[in-house]
């Protein structure tokens, strides 16, 4: 069985258990609830049901995400799952609004409430069963890294916290004249209103594209750095996420510039084949040449990165190459700087040139690049500097 087809296993198991699961608390809080006047309980069973309808959206979009590449769509439907996960956030989100309001009218106008011990042992045990919810879709999510099932495991832990609270409010009201109800169903209006919030973040952010995790940056860094004594560095790294198991990756690897250059095409074409077979990402990488047996490049290499770290320790820098100009040489490289690095890529270059006309001499020029790390400032050389030091 594939990658994709155990997601899909997954989350169909997940998407029946949550209607299941949440269409027996609605029927049974739905009935407490009119029994009772609780506008707290009702819509505690409302919610349930929108969990329920929730989670049909959950098993359509696994169901959406499965389909295999066609014309209109060469890198697959995965990001299906993503769009299911927001419409589920938005469900959350309009039912807490729907809730609070309710529950506000029952503040200003407020009932008493009847309560008994099987209404106090209904809501228990809902709480139970939205924690049982809770902890299975938030292991499964983790094990297949599905934004989706962890905005339901979200969901139902916001769940069983606002049973929690409609539970209490019930005990007080039957112990005490006060009249806590409404009070209550604007509480778990709340604490819906924060899940869905959080869930539609969770699965906002994949669509517009965050970078990948930093474990899955280093593990690709560390099979293409240690997989030939050829490559020497890696930069320039961009991961496309077209959905769960379906990423496209490009990057540049420096190889030496003096190498013949169908061994070097054979290397790199091994390497990308490494890479789907260990990750299931389809990599692309340019080859990317530099010197290696030239002294005074090595040397400038060294005082020009000792320049970059007085400047600031973060930066690191590849691409390096000279430029005989006639009365000046030109070097010619690219640094990398976190976002929203301290200084601006002008003011950058130019303390970079000031350093370099002190240390070096006026007849060195800087031709600089200023790129932004976009991978949580990950060491794209696995503890080597993009100078290949």
């Amino acid at each position: 069985m594939s990658e994709v087809q155990k997601r899909g296993l997954c989350g169909m198991i997940c998407g029946l258990a949550g209607i299941f699961f949440n269409l027996l608390l609605s029927a049974g809080k739905l009935c407490a609830g009119w029994l009772s006047g609780s506008i707290s309980i009702t819509a505690d069973a409302l919610n349930n049901l929108s969990d329920a309808g929730s989670s049909i959206v959950t098993l359509a979009g696994f169901k959406l995400a499965g389909q295999k590449p066609d014309s209109g769509h060469p890198f697959g439907h995965g990001r299906m799952e993503y769009v299911s996960g927001l419409v589920v956030a938005a469900v959350i989100l309009f039912m807490a609004m729907e809730l609070i309001r309710d529950s506000v009218v029952k503040i200003l106008h407020p009932q008493q409430v009847q309560f008994n011990g099987w209404i106090a042992a209904l809501l228990a045990g809902s709480i139970l069963v939205k924690c049982y919810m809770a902890f299975y879709n938030h292991r499964i999510g983790k094990k297949i890294h599905s934004a989706a099932i962890l905005a339901v495991a979200t969901d139902s832990l916001s769940d069983a916290a606002a049973t929690l609270v409609v539970l209490i409010g019930a005990l007080i009201g039957f112990f005490t004249d006060w009249y806590v109800d409404g009070y209550c169903g604007v509480l778990v209006g709340c604490f819906i209103f924060y899940a869905g919030f959080g869930a539609a973040r969770d699965t906002l952010n994949p669509l517009l594209g965050q970078p990948p995790e930093r474990e899955f940056v280093e593990r690709l860094e560390n099979i293409v750095l240690n997989f030939d004594e050829n490559i020497s560095g890696v930069h320039d790294l961009i991961v496309h996420d077209y959905g769960p198991g379906q990423r496209m990756v490009s990057l540049h690897a420096e190889v030496p510039a003096e190498s013949e250059i169908r061994t070097i095409h054979e290397i790199i074409d091994r390497l990308e084949k490494r890479l789907w077979e260990e990750m299931g990402c389809s990599v692309t990488i340019h080859m990317d040449p530099v010197e290696t047996a030239n002294e005074r490049i090595d040397e400038l290499k060294k005082e020009v990165l000792a320049m970059l770290h007085e400047v600031d320790p973060v930066i690191t820098m590849h691409d390096f190459h000279l430029a005989e100009k006639g009365s000046h040489t030109e070097l010619i490289f690219d640094i990398v700087v976190p976002y929203h690095f301290r200084l601006s890529d002008e003011k950058l270059k130019i303390a970079i040139q000031e350093k370099t006309e002190v240390r070096l001499g006026q007849e060195y020029r800087t031709m600089i690049e200023v790129d932004k790390d976009a991978y949580l400032k990950s060491n794209i050389n696995g503890g080597k500097d993009h100078a290949g030091k």
